[in-house]
């Protein structure tokens, strides 16, 4: 574990984004004693629980002059992960069974979601610290400290200098758009899933789906309700998968990646099958984009990689004043937020100490070499799939706080077992009631909760 110091330092800290990641962040700086101030886009918090119906000009968002709309969340959106194991440690999600305004589902819908975020926002002060519908603009380092620069709503321009900088301004705006040999050719129409709010206008439609996890699995289905024929392309798929799925419409249908895109129409996939499709949606990720962070070469992003930070938070010739929380892709998001902001927060006050920057540099250097040997290809280099917990626990050990509970982790496990064998049906059905008793029951022993578990169990 690493060494502490006796002197605690108070910083003035900015911090860009006042989603789950930025509202947790500067609920725990505020608690290690500096003094924060956030900074959004947007009227409300949320982030990207803000849903919107309006898009970006441009449905594949790839006019750098196109209008961005910041949120990625479609109408019918429900989470994919057990309530319980989705909130942060402390402040359970949990129903709110006699308000009717709110959804008590286990798997809630997306308003839900940002109403528990508003509720963490309410409880611990947080508004107070934001500065809504201000842009950061410019982020650089200036004599040890950091210049922030920013405008708001009316165009008021402000210039600002912070002893450090955190970055939680999410990754979902800049979408991965898949590479279709012949696409240029292809009369068809084309969006990407950040794009996408409601299947009406895929009526009577032939569509072809890139993606067949999280949001793939989803958006095909929502479609299929009203199209005429969804085929997914997945590139998880041997080359000669061609399925059928069980949905009420009968018209989905699973292939290998796409072969190629014709000018008269046709789509050809790896398995030889041929649609003559209207449109295509990419459900292909994102890129991470950090528009307004001038480094001045420190920081670079090869291959979707983010290099080079130390566990994924520090650059280490700029820590520990340039920190980024949520980058990793893992299931339990809000966790990981808050776990890295109090690792944050501890080291800029001092009372956890980082390595030196060569120690760093070394540690960072074995990673990639590993993630090398393994075949992992660099664009990967940010998802942690099955050592997530491990991660989490490394930082939770080397900030004084507790690892992840058992039980949230067995949810996630179980939870993603049902996602893949029973996709229709996982969020409304689910085989694991021990691990929910088992949640409430340590709310209940950790006094999170007013109310027995049974109030919630038998609810």
């Amino acid at each position: 574990m690493a060494p502490t110091q006796n002197t605690i330092c108070s910083k003035h800290v900015a911090v860009i984004g006042a989603g789950a990641a930025g509202l947790v962040t500067a609920r725990e700086l505020r608690r290690e004693g500096h003094t924060v101030v956030v900074f959004d886009r947007e009227k409300q918090v949320g982030g990207l629980w803000n849903y919107s119906f309006k898009a970006d000009s441009d449905p594949l968002s790839l006019d750098t002059t196109r209008t961005i709309v910041h949120t990625s969340i479609y109408e019918s959106l429900r989470t994919n992960l057990p309530r319980e194991c989705m909130g942060f440690t402390d402040f359970p999600f949990v129903p709110r069974i006699h308000d009717i305004s709110r959804d008590s589902r286990r798997y809630p819908s997306h308003r839900e979601v940002l109403a528990y975020l508003q509720d963490f926002a309410r409880e611990f002060k947080i508004e107070e610290m934001v500065r809504f519908e201000t842009e950061v603009v410019c982020v650089e380092p200036v004599n040890g400290k950091w210049s922030v620069r920013s405008k708001n709503s009316v165009g008021f321009a402000a210039h600002e200098i912070f002893d450090a900088v955190v970055v939680c301004s999410g990754h979902f705006t800049e979408p991965n758009v898949a590479h279709i040999p012949g696409i240029k050719s292809w009369p068809g129409k084309q969006i990407h899933s950040h794009n996408y709010r409601v299947p009406g206008p895929f009526n009577n439609e032939v569509v072809v789906v890139i993606g067949n996890y999280a949001s793939g699995a989803d958006i095909s289905r929502d479609i299929a309700k009203v199209a005429k024929e969804v085929h997914i392309a997945s590139r998880a798929s041997e080359s000669d998968t061609y399925q059928k799925l069980p949905v009420p419409q009968n018209n989905l249908w699973v292939h290998s990646e796409i072969d190629f895109a014709h000018q008269d129409g046709s789509i050809l996939f790896k398995n030889g099958k041929v649609v003559y499709a209207d449109t295509i949606v990419h459900c292909t990720g994102y890129k991470y984009y950090f528009p307004f962070l001038e480094t001045n070469g420190y920081i670079n992003i090869n291959e979707n990689r983010v290099e080079p930070l130390y566990k994924h938070v520090f650059l280490p010739a700029l820590a520990p004043s340039l920190s980024f929380i949520g980058l990793p892709g893992m299931a339990i998001q809000f966790v990981m937020f808050e776990i890295q902001s109090k690792w944050v927060a501890a080291v800029l006050s001092g009372r956890v100490i980082l390595p030196s920057q060569d120690k760093m540099m070394e540690d960072i250097i074995e990673w990639y070499a590993t993630l090398d040997v393994l075949g992992i290809p660099k664009r990967h280099t940010h998802k942690l799939g099955k050592i997530s917990c491990e991660y989490l626990n490394w930082i939770a050990e080397e900030c004084h706080c507790s690892p992840v509970e058992n039980w949230r982790i067995q949810e996630v496990e179980r939870g993603f077992q049902r996602m893949v064998s029973h996709p229709e049906i996982y969020r409304d059905e689910w085989d694991d009631d021990d691990l929910m008793e088992e949640a409430y029951k340590d709310f209940a022993r950790k006094k999170l909760i007013s109310s027995h578990p049974s109030y919630f169990l038998e609810s």
